[in-house]
């Protein structure tokens, strides 16, 4: 699942993880148990994704090949927010081919205006992880979870200097990612999630991976 932040990758991703049966592997939340985790991840690591940098590629291609070990992916998985750097491209690339896994990747565009506007409404539950908008996706009891009734936050990274910071990284080392993965004859499916709720744009999703199940 490819785009920018607040582009909606990760509620696509889980979505589609429910539908398949399948695990949704998200490098930013592995990363960030890890930092919730004390001593799972170096002080700089924690500190550079809270200003809305990157972490290093060699942590998270490692992070991402011993998740892609465990039992539960070797029938498929939903990679969200890997690759973000041409680095870790190359390495999943490697990955892919050395497997025979066939893979569909997922671009949902959005325009800047309407990701600063999502991002700046977005609410997290701090214990089952699940997304919601305050203006597209509000909970059912104002700042409370649907699901267990945990107060909503702020994630860290969802502040205006740092939602800046991530939208200008993705431009700068992210974009040129998909550009690599065109241009290595990769499939890139482009999605418009700007717009539509997000259970429209799921049905298109659904519609591309069938599709390439049939291929």
């Amino acid at each position: 699942m490819f785009g920018s932040p607040g582009s909606g990758k990760g509620t696509q991703a889980k979505l589609l993880t429910r539908r398949l049966g399948i695990p949704h592997i998200s490098t930013g939340d592995m990363l960030r148990e890890r930092i919730r985790l004390d001593g799972e991840l170096p002080a700089e690591v924690g500190t550079a994704m809270h200003s809305g940098a990157l972490a290093p590629d060699q942590l998270v291609n490692r992070m991402v090949e011993d998740r892609l070990g465990w039992a539960d992916a070797a029938a498929g998985f939903v990679l969200d927010g890997y690759p973000r750097t041409l680095a870790q491209a190359g390495e999943l690339c490697r990955w892919l081919d050395g497997r025979g896994v066939r893979e569909v990747v997922i671009y949902l565009a959005v325009d800047y205006n309407s990701i600063i506007a999502r991002l700046m409404g977005r609410r997290q539950c701090p214990r089952c992880g699940t997304l919601y908008n305050l203006v597209s996706q509000p909970p059912k009891v104002d700042m409370r979870c649907d699901r267990d009734g945990e107060a909503l936050v702020v994630r860290d990274d969802d502040s205006e200097t740092v939602i800046r910071e991530r939208l200008e990284a993705y431009e700068r080392q992210t974009r040129p990612v998909l550009e690599f993965l065109c241009r290595a004859g990769r499939r890139v499916e482009e999605v418009a999630a700007g717009a539509d709720p997000p259970e429209r744009v799921f049905e298109r999703i659904c519609g591309i991976v069938a599709n390439h199940d049939r291929a």
